[in-house]
């Protein structure tokens, strides 16, 4: 699609967003008299105001107003997140445009596949591939949009999520919560934080746990939190440490799809599973965290961060491998089956600097950011698979069947296991940034620039493979008014290909694969903060892709050859509006268009979850939102939401149908109790978050669940 035609639904849509504001200003005058009453609420006297309001975000690396950023950053605050019972990130990409599922905590952005996320701005997540971020600790969500090499390093094109973790307040708070609800959910959470007896100190404790049977047979999940704090005053500086330990034990699990035949339709139930009960994924992983940040001059703001890793993750169970007719009426009712057995070990440490100059400049007010980041992580994975017939053998995994599961009848402790596989490998990542904004009346320009270093060691045959990469950026901001700003920018990505595929004999070394982005789009703060948006059309051009070179092997060395020549195109639209329709309704939604296609290619191989000219898991149209309207008298607020993604094709090609789903919570705050009724999938909605390939099916979404939460606050 054209980029004029994004320019029109843009302009259609910015439009319905002015015609809403005028209709709140009209009804402000209408409410005026009421203002009295507000003033005698239990809830917080004009909390719709502020709700889900923003005032700053991080994630550019420089505290920034959300209207004078060159960049469109999603950020999703606490409130959010509670009045959605949100537990983990699945539970909140409605509220982000252009982000959807792929798999586990892997997401599709602007029509990438993106799995990296950053905690506090560095890199070290606690949670391994399969296990999807918590958000008990979490303060907030940011997510960056498009390609973030200039600031980040390497990373996917689509975006990037940024974990803001809870730190310790002086001002005390402290809440127990505790949770009920269907699949057998019971959980209880601990929360304290305030000043300790040594002056310019304070503290923050907080323990969760929560228990429950999965939706899907043999599936359970207990999640174990442990999360402290102490923050120092020391007088020329700031200085938080954290220590957090993650505890999952997941009965049932790794998790794959259900089967579905080619027109995206379930064909077993949606509570089916590959997993024995005996099959689990355990994780542990323990973090520890500092941060020193301090001003040693006026205008002079500096700060430093630590973050360490440490993480395993073992894992046994059955993946489907392979589906067959049992009985020969034509009608495909069993699968195969392998059996993993796995460890996953990593460590990791991370270390970030920055250093931010304000001054004015003659009529120019000026900032400069200047930074730099390492990172290097030791993997290790240890496994096995062995895969079972289409018959029950003696020593092998038996096939399960989709209709009539029966389970028990397969024992992993008689397998006739082959070696164990085992690899080790290092990551070590290191780059230097500057970066120059400039406020010159209503325009503000920003231009920056990143060196990157890069090297990827196989620690058992000794295999290094190192490089370098140069990103750079640069955004414009106009102030039309204070409360509407145009914004564009320019900024690339890159991306290291795998050590695997630098093998000389097959060509390499390769170039890594490259992001660029161009994009513009209109931001407001209406009628003082009660209508915000954010509006922008964008075009992404993904290239350097390695693909198989069609030629075979082109040297007559033995080794089949790879050629970097695949390049993929996303054009796309996306608007964010949250605002008050009264003094007691607060509402958000969202929507995206994306058409990701591929763009060149050597046309005689596929690139990796290419599906035709298309990709798996890339909805052309999202929309989500939320809305919240409060009742004082009844210290109650009504809370509603519905998420709707468009149809896809699996990594498989087989279609991925669309759906809308509905969710609702009731909040009742009466002093210091607050309780939480929330129900997800309201209306029982049978749908497929994702797709992957045919064997392993799609990732059902969960049928619908209640769960009661009740809090007590000081």
């Amino acid at each position: 699609m054209a980029m004029n035609t994004y320019s029109q639904k843009f302009a259609a849509l910015a439009a319905g967003v002015a015609l809403s504001a005028l209709a709140v200003q009209a009804q402000e005058a209408s409410e005026a008299g009421s203002a009295e009453l507000r003033q005698e609420t239990v809830i917080v006297t004009s909390r719709a105001q502020q709700l889900y309001r923003v005032e700053q975000t991080t994630t550019g690396k420089m505290p920034t107003d959300p209207m004078l950023s060159t960049q469109a950053i999603t950020v999703i605050n606490s409130e959010l997140i509670e009045d959605q019972g949100a537990r983990d990130a699945q539970d909140l990409y409605r509220n982000i445009s252009g982000v959807s599922v792929f798999s586990y905590a892997g997401v599709t952005a602007r029509g990438y596949r993106q799995e990296e996320n950053f905690f506090d701005g560095l890199r070290g997540d606690p949670y391994a591939g399969f296990s999807v971020p918590q958000l008990f600790n979490v303060e907030r969500v940011e997510f960056l949009k498009g390609p973030a090499g200039m600031l980040y390093g390497a990373g996917a094109p689509g975006g990037l999520f940024n974990y803001v973790t809870k730190t310790p307040s002086e001002e005390f708070a402290a809440s127990v919560s505790g949770v009920v609800g269907t699949e057998g959910r019971k959980g209880a959470s601990l929360e304290v934080t305030g000043a300790l007896p040594l002056e310019g100190t304070a503290g923050r404790l907080g323990i969760f746990y929560e228990d429950q049977h999965g939706p899907r047979r043999n599936a359970g999940s207990e999640t174990n939190i442990y999360d402290g704090g102490l923050s120092f005053d020391l007088g020329f500086a700031d200085l938080v440490l954290q220590a957090t330990r993650y505890e999952q034990k997941l009965d049932g699990n790794r998790l794959r799809g259900v089967p579905t035949d080619d027109l995206g339709n379930f064909i077993a139930d949606r509570r089916w599973n590959h997993n024995e009960p005996t099959d689990f994924l355990d994780l542990e992983s323990n973090v520890l965290q500092a941060r020193v940040t301090a001003e040693p001059v006026e205008g002079l703001a500096v700060d430093f961060g630590i973050r360490w890793n440490d993480g395993t993750e073992v894992q046994n169970y059955h993946e489907p491998f392979g589906l067959f007719d049992s009985d020969g009426d034509g009608v495909v009712d069993s699968s195969r089956r392998q059996y993993r057995d796995q460890l996953r070990q990593t460590e990791s440490l991370s270390l970030g600097t920055n250093a931010v100059w304000s001054a004015d400049l003659g009529p120019v007010q000026n900032r400069v950011l200047v930074g730099g980041d390492w990172f290097t992580s030791d993997a290790g994975f240890t496994g096995v698979s062995f895969a079972g017939g289409t018959t029950a053998e003696p020593g092998f995994p038996t096939p399960l069947s989709l209709l009539d599961p029966q389970y028990g009848e397969t024992d992993s402790t008689t397998y006739l296991l082959p070696p164990m596989r085992i690899t080790e490998s290092r990551q070590t990542r290191y780059g230097v940034y500057a970066l120059n904004e400039a406020t010159i009346g209503p325009v503000i320009a920003v231009v920056g620039v990143r060196q990157d270093t890069f090297e990827d060691k196989n620690l058992i045959s000794g295999d290094v493979f190192e490089d370098d990469a140069m990103t750079w950026r640069a955004g414009l901001v106009y102030r039309v008014r204070d409360d509407v700003s145009l914004f564009g920018q320019w900024a690339e990505s890159f991306e290291p290909q795998g050590i695997g595929s630098q093998n000389p004999l097959a060509g390499g070394p390769f170039q890594p694969t490259e992001g660029e982005i161009l994009e513009g789009g209109v931001k407001t703060d209406l009628f003082g903060g009660r209508v915000q948006s954010t509006g922008s059309v964008y075009q992404i051009i993904r290239t350097n892709i390695l693909q198989a070179d069609p030629r075979g092997d082109v040297d007559g060395d033995g080794v089949d050859d790879m050629v970097a020549f695949g390049e993929i195109t996303s054009e796309g639209f996306e608007i964010d509006v949250t605002t008050d329709i009264t003094e007691n309704w607060v509402g958000t939604i969202s929507y995206a268009y994306n058409d990701t296609r591929i763009t060149r290619t050597n046309s005689q191989t596929n690139l990796s979850n290419a599906v035709g000219d298309r990709f798996a898991n890339a909805p052309e149209n999202t929309v989500g939102f939320w809305t919240r309207y409060q009742v004082p008298i009844l210290h109650t607020a009504f809370a509603f939401g519905g998420d709707y993604v468009d149809v896809r094709r699996s990594i498989s090609g087989q279609k991925v149908r669309p759906y809308m789903t509905f969710d609702a919570s009731i909040i009742c705050e009466i002093d210091d109790w607050k309780a939480l009724l929330r129900i997800d999938n309201l209306f029982d909605e049978t749908y497929a978050s994702s797709g992957f390939i045919d064997r392993t099916g799609h990732f059902p979404g969960d049928p619908r669940s209640v769960f009661l939460e009740v809090t007590r606050q000081w």
